[in-house]
């Protein structure tokens, strides 16, 4: 009895639909995927048996090749006279099986691709949008955060600040700037913040504190000298939001632009 080829079988068949899940999901962890075993495998199959039943179709109505389901129960058999004559089968259409498994796996891969640049392109998988459940990556809690992708795209922020309280040697700074880019862990958990155009202040130092000054925002901070500032979120106490949209005349006036 051979079971090694009912499982390759079963295996060719079911892998369209884990590349079609795979590519399809924004997941920001990089390690393995610990969703329920059960769901990952259901959502694996379904995907495989709505890819099989389309290139079916297309294989009949493009190629004349209809669907042989006597030659499949075989191949799963574990009978080694019904795998014999169903290889003897499948070897007579050779051409046409290679093509078909080639071409699925290849849709498997850019479809969901497409589908999930469509849906950011679009903003279909914002929270307000009418199917924005449905399209929502639920995986990315980081991506919709920090990057205003929940705004509609007139309304979507110019940039984003990021307010955050830093200890450094038991005392509170707060440093303030622009995010450039994010980055997570292998686990999904955010990692570090790119800034740019920081400023800082010592907690101590606030509006009513003894150190305000003037009380300016000038007076409060200091500028951080630098290019790009790298805040790591691990060594943050808390962090703060902000999305900001620019005014007509704030866009077209670049010494505003810059002040801010």
């Amino acid at each position: 009895m051979n079971i090694a080829l009912p499982a390759l079988i079963a295996f060719l068949l079911l892998l369209p639909g884990f590349i079609f899940r795979t590519r399809l999901k924004r997941a920001e962890r990089t390690s393995l995927d610990f969703s329920p075993f059960g769901q990952i495998v259901a959502e694996a199959v379904l995907w495989s048996f709505v890819a099989h039943l389309l290139w079916l179709a297309l294989s009949d109505i493009v190629f004349s090749q209809r669907f042989q389901p006597l030659v499949l129960m075989k191949l799963l058999s574990a009978s080694p006279f019904s795998q014999a004559d169903a290889t003897v089968a499948v070897a007579a259409n050779f051409e046409w099986v290679a093509t078909y498994f080639g071409s699925l796996f290849v849709a498997s891969f850019l479809v969901p691709t497409l589908a999930r640049a469509t849906i950011s392109r679009f903003r279909l998988d914002r929270s307000s949008a009418p199917w924005g459940s449905v399209f929502r990556f639920h995986d990315a809690p980081w991506y919709y955060l920090l990057t205003g992708a929940d705004f509609t795209e007139d309304d979507a922020p110019d940039f984003i600040v990021i307010s955050a309280i830093v200890e450094i040697a038991k005392e509170a700074v707060l440093y303030v700037g622009v995010l450039s880019e994010f980055f997570v862990d292998a686990d999904g958990q955010l990692d570090r913040l790119v800034l740019q155009g920081v400023s800082r202040r010592p907690i101590a130092a606030d509006k009513n504190g003894a150190d305000a000054d003037d009380g300016s925002e000038s007076g409060r901070f200091y500028e951080v000298d630098g290019d790009s500032f790298v805040l790591r979120y691990s060594e943050t106490v808390t962090l703060n939001v902000q999305y900001v949209k620019l005014t007509a005349e704030e866009t077209a006036d670049p010494a505003i632009h810059s002040s801010r």
